[in-house]
């Protein structure tokens, strides 16, 4: 490659420039982080209580004072009550935020830049979460709606077609890309629904789960993990295509036709987009209890995110599920932003005004809240306080009108993402559940 003149010239500009700098004999750099705490161990405060938040930041596990921090408190994912810029000390800062005097969380979130790196923390703490009410409403042919959407699904073959996963497959385990028949988009026609099936050798008979998938386009391998422990999977696509296919395939989806599909079709009941996917993971158990080694009882379903919300609609809708364990489930109390708090993902009541009264309308079919009525079997549920995708209000507003037996595992601390302790007892739980005899 030949180099111009002019791009030599600044080659050895910048060349000098490293030898004539001036350089100490010992500079410091680190691992700073920013931290935000409620001061009770348990986050938790009594209606009408205030809370103090604890904003510190160190450097190297010490700590570390820094020249300006902004923080913001107030409901979680509404405007600030109170906004500052203020001197953060080594020792930390007391923030006191007024509580609440109806069910809730409220948040400070504080910024702040430390050698030209940005920093962000939060903290939740929560005023009788168990009591948060719903805000949507629960519409009076609910159950005559969905029974009519399963009636159809009834009328179709199931149409399995299984295509060996070689690449998937173990000593142990064996898999297969699955294509099942589904109803289509509206109450006419057809689609198709894919997954990973993985069945542990031998003679069986195994429980089942069913794993249901968060928000996204992507690929799946399989939940061969679960299958080596003795139970068949199948972890399921939502959207229509094959789970088998390059990457690139599906980042051209998720950016084009894709894009947006959490509220394509919102304000036509029957045409909206998740009614061919909760109806798909129906489907999916059709296809699960026809297994010849299942064991003919113990079926269970599980997911994070969209995969929570599936979950529990799965559990509601479908009476053979035997179990559940959700992760921090989406699409509950999704009008919660209507009554001037926080919803749930994905926030399309938030700022999106557009043909307001028919998604209004339409949106109570398929809030998890109105699912969550109906799940009666055991479950296990998880998240934590901090997380801003789906916030606590929205999950304790499903959480709480659960009439089946419940226990909610949390993980105060973090966001919308799982901790490995938090994937290791909901697993164990699972097992010891669907391998109960």
């Amino acid at each position: 490659m030949r180099l111009s003149l002019r791009h030599t010239f600044v080659l050895l500009v910048g060349f000098a420039s490293l030898l004539t700098s001036p350089l100490s004999g010992q500079e410091r750099t680190g691992v700073v982080r920013l931290q935000v705490v409620p001061d009770r161990a348990d986050w938790a405060y009594s209606l009408g209580s205030p809370v103090r938040f604890r904003v510190t930041a160190t450097r190297d596990g010490h700590p570390f004072p820094i020249p300006q921090v902004t923080y913001k408190v107030g409901p979680e994912m509404l405007p600030p009550a109170e906004e500052k810029t203020v001197p953060l000390p080594g020792e930390g800062l007391t923030v006191q935020a007024a509580g609440l005097r109806e069910p809730g969380f409220v948040r400070l979130v504080a910024t702040a830049t430390v050698e030209g790196q940005e920093y962000r923390a939060l903290g939740t703490a929560g005023f009788a979460p168990e009591k948060i009410v719903p805000t949507v409403p629960e519409p009076p042919d609910f159950d005559a709606f969905w029974s009519a959407g399963k009636e159809a699904l009834a009328k179709l073959p199931v149409d399995a077609k299984l295509t060996p996963m070689p690449e998937s497959s173990n000593g142990r385990v064996d898999c297969w890309h699955v294509s099942l028949q589904n109803v289509g988009p509206d109450t006419t026609g057809t689609s198709r629904f894919f997954g990973v099936l993985c069945e542990p050798k031998g003679e069986g008979p195994f429980p089942a789960l069913l794993q249901v998938p968060g928000a996204g386009v992507r690929a799946y391998r399989g939940n061969v993990e679960m299958a080596e422990k003795g139970i068949i999977t199948l972890q399921v696509g939502i959207h229509g295509i094959p789970v088998n296919l390059d990457p690139p395939v599906y980042e051209a989806m998720g950016a084009a036709t894709l894009s947006g599909y959490p509220t394509y079709n919102l304000d036509e009941r029957d045409r909206y987009y998740y009614r061919r996917v909760y109806l798909g993971c129906v489907r999916a158990n059709d296809f699960l209890v026809t297994r010849p080694r299942f064991d003919g009882k113990h079926l269970g379903v599980t997911g994070g995110s969209q995969g929570g919300a599936l979950s529990i609609v799965t559990a509601g809708l479908d009476p053979r599920v035997q179990l559940l364990a959700p992760y921090y489930p989406a699409l509950a109390d999704v009008t919660g932003y209507l009554k001037n708090r926080a919803g749930g993902w994905p926030h399309m009541f938030r700022e999106e005004k557009r043909r307001l009264a028919e998604r209004i309308a339409a949106i109570p079919y398929y809030d998890v809240v109105n699912f969550a009525r109906r799940v009666k079997v055991p479950g296990l549920y998880s998240w934590g306080w901090n997380d801003e995708v789906c916030p606590p209000t929205s999950m304790y507003a499903a959480y709480g009108v659960i009439p089946g037996e419940k226990a909610l595992l949390l993980a105060l601390e973090t966001g919308h993402f799982t901790t490995p302790e938090q994937v290791k007892r909901v697993n164990g739980w699972l097992v010891d559940r669907l391998t109960a005899r």
